[in-house]
């Protein structure tokens, strides 16, 4: 089979919506993964949080700018379902959830005083068309604000011929869906051909490097690797098999079960004002 990129791009979520992959998004707090936007939270103000998947920045972002609402929006109406689920569980009353598409936003124009979007435009093939979707519903003197890992900086100890391959194959697969794994430093150069004027482009890096946080993270890409749609599209693509699979997935836990593994994702992040 053709390792080509199609000549229509897929558009395709490289990851799916496998409970591996849901574990760690569900680790996602402000905090973590939104720290370059709390400043511009304010209390009162409407929030809009595209691709929100299973809700946890979506439920802090609410608690922050109460009593202003938040709508979170995704394409899977699984997760949507799972997000609204957490909502009510934890008692946030001011946020509700729907499944929505980033190029096409069900609102109207200047509607929000933020558009926040978290590991969603690398996932896209015009992420600069959704950057002028995101503008659209934005209110003047609003921002939009979005944050992208950039895998071709991602860097880990000890070394390991596993791990290089799993990130070559992430690179290919993500390409053939359409995306952009290196997106973090694009995203002020998306911004700008979007027609924003005013950007403030920062960057940020998980680490995970303790027992735990290596476990957590090493195990979870061990099953990703081999059970989640990131596999299914490894094979489907003519990029890889079963077979190396399983050893990325042997190499992932090799790493997260050495003491002396370390790992860091760099972001790129911006806020845009519209």
């Amino acid at each position: 089979m053709s390792t080509d990129r199609p000549e229509a791009p897929r558009d395709e979520y490289t990851h799916g919506h496998h409970e591996s992959v849901l574990r760690m998004h569900s680790w996602r707090t402000v905090e973590n993964s939104a720290a370059y936007l709390a400043p511009h939270l304010r209390e009162g103000a409407r929030v809009l949080d595209v691709g929100s998947g299973p809700g946890t920045i979506t439920l802090d972002l609410a608690r922050r700018v109460r009593p202003g609402g938040v709508i979170g929006i995704d394409a899977s109406a699984e997760v949507v379902a799972r997000a609204a689920g957490l909502a009510r569980s934890e008692g946030v009353a001011n946020v509700e959830f729907a499944v929505g598409d980033a190029y096409a936003l069900d609102f109207d124009d200047d509607t929000f005083d933020v558009v926040h979007a978290h590991q969603v435009l690398q996932h896209l093939s015009r992420p600069v068309e959704a950057l002028r979707e995101f503008r659209r519903v934005t209110k003047r003197g609003g921002v939009v604000a979005a944050r992208d890992v950039d895998y071709g900086g991602v860097i880990w100890n000890p070394p390991s011929p596993g791990l290089t391959r799993w990130l070559e194959l992430y690179h290919s697969v993500h390409e053939w869906n359409g995306g952009e794994a290196d997106a973090g430093r694009r995203l002020k150069g998306w911004a700008r051909e979007a027609g924003f004027t005013d950007i403030a482009a920062t960057g940020t890096a998980w680490v995970f490097a303790t027992d735990l946080e290596r476990e957590w993270w090493g195990g979870s890409w061990a099953e990703r690797a081999t059970e989640s749609q990131f596999a299914a599209h490894a094979i489907e693509s003519g990029h890889s098999n079963v077979e190396e699979l399983r050893r990325v997935a042997e190499a992932w836990r090799a790493w997260a079960a050495d003491a002396d593994g370390w790992l860091l994702m760099p972001h790129g992040e911006i806020i845009a004002r519209a």
